[in-house]
């Protein structure tokens, strides 16, 4: 009787170990994401703060000069993605880099101006797919192919760039639309390493975001859910309604992924995205090529980089490709594309 009374007290011991062990984890747990919570907290507003501190003058709206056409109502929709800010190769880097993305702007414009001579085109969405920035340690060796570190990358050098874009095409446009959604090159550190949420393409679209804030003709629409990583968005303009992916989502072999979007379109477009089901096309970079891909009643418009050279790619893929970029227009009332131009960069 009395082994029975000190088992049952030592039982209870046990428990009450467990349960003191218990606690003491449970407050360390919610202590160390408090901490984690509390740091990029302050992260974010040293950052605002920050970027509060400058001031950016709004564009001054474009004249009504060059709209002579009486045709339908247009959208300019441009894909803007694998720019991989800090990459080198042997005819790249964020020099050119930059070069290109203003060059594109300038493209747009002068493409555009045709456009209009028919049917008015004043407003443009920039659909930017991902892959804004190198980073720094997403695969092994990958510190010897950058020119610039991650903070650069994602506070000086890109958001520069992105704006400069904007604030031309501001100049040209009655409005400009950004539609963003983010790629595997902004995940910081290898797999798993950090949260879904920190990605260095959403920071650089929220800096962009609050560079211009005084900007009252341009408007940010970033998928970002909370605890998740922002891999679609459904850009509307009108009737047409587009996926967008950044692409990394799609098995390929090498480099052709075209049975896997096939595939994966046909899913999604079936019942896969449950409400947002329902999309007209899909936009998606990743891939480095430009192409233009049917499925039945939808296409497939995979975007190019403004990248060149590759020796990667040369001896890997056994590919190469030119620095292009999709440039459409779409007819909202319609919901379809009129009229399509791989831009050309180099």
């Amino acid at each position: 009787m009395f082994e029975d009374l000190e088992d049952e007290a030592s039982t209870r011991d046990e428990l009450d170990k467990a349960k003191s062990r218990g606690d003491r984890l449970a407050r360390q747990l919610y202590e160390v994401k408090h901490k984690h919570a509390d740091y990029l907290a302050t992260v974010w507003e040293a950052v605002t703060e920050a970027v509060n501190a400058q001031t950016i003058k709004p564009v001054k709206p474009p004249t009504l000069r060059g709209r002579k056409g009486d045709g339908p109502n247009e959208v300019a929709v441009a894909m803007l993605s694998d720019l991989q800010t800090g990459k080198i190769t042997p005819d790249y880097n964020t020099i050119v880099c930059r070069d290109r993305v203003m060059k594109y702007a300038d493209k747009i414009i002068e493409i555009t101006r045709v456009q209009r001579a028919d049917h008015p085109v004043n407003e443009i969405v920039v659909a930017m797919l991902g892959d804004m920035v190198e980073g720094v340690d997403i695969f092994p060796g990958q510190q010897w192919l950058i020119d610039s570190t991650l903070y650069d990358q994602i506070f000086n050098t890109t958001p520069v760039i992105l704006v400069d874009f904007l604030r031309k095409l501001l100049s040209y446009f009655d409005s400009v639309r950004v539609e963003a959604v983010q790629g595997n090159h902004g995940r910081i550190g290898r797999k798993g390493t950090f949260g879904p949420e920190d990605n260095s393409d959403r920071m650089v679209y929220r800096v962009a975001k609050l560079m211009l804030r005084d900007e009252p003709r341009i408007t940010f629409n970033m998928s970002d859910p909370k605890g998740e990583r922002a891999w679609y968005q459904i850009m509307h303009i009108g009737e047409y309604k587009a996926m967008l992916i950044h692409g990394d989502q799609i098995k390929g072999s090498m480099g052709y992924p075209w049975y896997g979007i096939g595939k994966k379109v046909h899913s999604w477009g079936s019942g896969g995205l449950g409400p947002d089901s329902d999309f007209t096309d899909l936009f998606l970079g990743h891939w480095h090529q430009l192409a233009r891909i049917p499925l039945n009643h939808r296409t497939v418009w995979q975007n190019g980089s403004t990248e060149s050279y590759n020796t990667f790619a040369q001896e890997t893929l056994a590919a190469q490709s030119e620095p292009m970029q999709w440039l459409l227009f779409v007819r909202p009332d319609r919901g379809v594309v009129t009229a399509e131009y791989g831009v050309r960069l180099r």
